[in-house]
């Protein structure tokens, strides 16, 4: 999960501001791939999903509910028809988007979880061109290939590794998907309200259909666990979830949005080897091959980009 930030005006980048901003956005990219980890953690518990999102969102909450009472103190109020978009984008974006992350992280290693969800941004492409009518070019062609060969290379390595892998790939492919439609449509509110209002607003409305849903799901007595659940909990409300949210927002108002995408790239890679440092998951030449791929052709679409 990234935010919109691309209406945020970028000042003239100095040598120590460059290097500030991307140390911002690095840090911010391994945060936010950290929480793969803290969720196959978590698993280890016995809890489900459904349990594992309400209590991250439990924690990241109150921060995200104090930026939007702040905005809308500070702010005018908003249209009625961007209250309407603010809530099916704050449903499909970050509620439906994590719920089936987290599904999914149930079956597949983190790896290839971090992997699937970089597709984002060739979902979008693939959207604007099916549904909007933009033209692909040849680049953007041989970026989508080199993609999606890495993601087949590293799917065909952990499907012998048995397990429900197929199943946990697509529900990752579907948060991806579902990712990708909020970016889409928050190109025009972006510019309206501004991505700290957004984020906050949206934000505000998955965690409330998060924990609506835990408790239509599952009873009260599940908020009962143990002290290991509440210690990964926070650290997946507040170090995975509110701090990457802020340092990317602050990355990309140092150095412009396309270079903090570009050093998000290292995403990908940190979820890799701390898989493999605090959850014993191998690292093989199979996977750093599909992860190079990837990474390629990403990189081949921010250059198109900008």
């Amino acid at each position: 999960m990234s935010t919109s930030t691309s209406h945020i005006p970028v000042a003239p980048v100095t040598r120590p501001a460059l290097i500030a901003g991307l140390a911002i956005a690095i840090g911010g990219a391994i945060l936010f791939s950290t929480k793969a980890v803290v969720a196959k953690l978590l698993y280890r518990y016995h809890i489900d999903a459904v349990t594992l999102i309400a209590f991250r969102m439990l924690f990241s909450l109150p921060v995200f509910a104090g930026v939007a009472l702040w905005k809308m103190r500070s702010e005018p109020p908003l249209s009625g028809a961007d209250r309407w978009r603010l809530l099916g984008l704050g449903l499909v974006g970050y509620y439906l988007s994590s719920y089936l992350d987290f599904l999914g992280l149930q079956y597949i290693s983190v790896g290839l979880e971090r992997l699937i969800l970089f597709l984002t941004p060739t979902f979008v492409l693939l959207v604007s061109a099916l549904f909007l009518k933009h033209r692909i070019g040849r680049t953007q062609w041989a970026a989508l290939a080199l993609s999606y060969c890495g993601i087949v290379l590293v799917f065909v390595h952990d499907l012998r590794g048995g397990g429900n892998i197929a199943l946990g790939s697509l529900l990752v492919l579907g948060s991806a998907a579902a990712y990708a439609v909020y970016l889409l449509g928050t190109g025009g509110m972006v510019r309206r309200i501004g991505s700290l209002r957004l984020v906050a607003y949206a934000m505000c409305v998955s965690s409330a259909a998060c924990i609506l849903q835990f408790f239509l799901l599952r009873p009260p007595g599940l908020l009962l666990q143990p002290l290991p659940v509440y210690g990964l909990s926070l650290v997946n409300g507040i170090f995975c979830t509110i701090f990457p949210v802020f340092m990317t927002m602050a990355a990309v108002q140092r150095i412009g949005a396309a270079t903090a995408s570009q050093a998000g790239m290292i995403g990908p890679v940190s979820t890799l080897f701390l898989g493999w440092a605090l959850l014993g998951e191998p690292v093989t030449a199979v996977q750093l091959g599909g992860t190079a791929l990837v990474l390629a052709g990403i990189y081949m679409l921010s250059l198109k980009k900008q």
